[in-house]
């Protein structure tokens, strides 16, 4: 089943064209990569998909209901969490403090033992969990960034740049999480730098270049195709 559908959108900044008629296919239970390089429209795609942007042409959907001009507020309620790149955590309030900040929409019964399920995920967040957001390295960052996220209980989780500016090791422990997400029913849509990476974990990926989809096809296809290799995985 498709759990979300792109079609055609057209995103702007002004009068600047970011995005080009993209059009994005994530089926339910996948993990899917968006690649390309810097100014390429990834991060401005998530951005729309998540409602921090408009677009001005085309629709987006989530199991078929359009959600083009939700609020973003409305999206995490229907189940869409964004890991933005940057990680955006709370940096004067605690661990424990940015994890119930995941869950301020939902009053369900159900909080405390996702708080627990989090943190047996994350066993460093329990072991900082009276630290302040902005005292810890940049791969707890990260790790409390998507703790946060998955505390909304989504359906399908964006993560923009997960591994950016992380050490190798800690980027290896990012993409097994990932996997480990996705073994655990959620949808991934996940924008990367490391395409090799990626597109090892990924069931699809889609290469963006200037605002426009110019390839896109089956993760093991992708890490195959010549011209990739060169433009995004270099010689190893």
């Amino acid at each position: 089943m498709s759990l979300l559908k792109v079609q055609e959108i057209c995103t702007y900044y002004g009068n600047i064209q970011a995005l080009k008629n993209v059009s994005l296919h994530v089926k339910e239970g996948s993990i899917v990569t968006i690649l390309g390089a810097n100014g390429a429209g990834k991060t401005t795609t998530m951005n729309t998909i998540s409602g921090l942007l408009k677009p001005r042409e085309g629709k987006i959907f989530f199991y078929d209901e359009e959600i083009t001009k939700l609020q973003p507020y409305q999206l995490v309620r229907k189940g869409i969490a964004l890991v933005p790149e940057g990680r955006a955590i709370l940096t004067t309030m605690t661990v424990l403090e940015n994890l119930e900040m995941g869950a301020y929409h939902r009053n369900d019964n159900g909080v405390k033992d996702d708080l627990e399920m989090v943190m047996d995920r994350f066993p460093i967040l329990r072991e900082r969990k009276g630290q302040l957001g902005g005292t810890l390295s940049g791969g707890q960052q990260q790790m409390l960034a998507i703790a946060r996220a998955l505390m909304s209980k989504p359906k399908l989780l964006l993560l923009d740049e997960p591994s950016m500016g992380l050490a190798p090791l800690i980027v290896q422990d990012i993409f097994k999480i990932v996997k480990e997400i996705r073994e655990s029913g959620t949808t991934v849509l996940i924008v990367e730098q490391n395409a090799r990476q990626a597109l090892k974990i990924a069931d699809y990926g889609y290469v963006l270049e200037t605002g426009k989809v110019v390839v896109e096809g089956p993760a093991s296809q992708l890490i195959e195709d010549t011209s990739i290799k060169e433009a995004y995985l270099g010689h190893s």
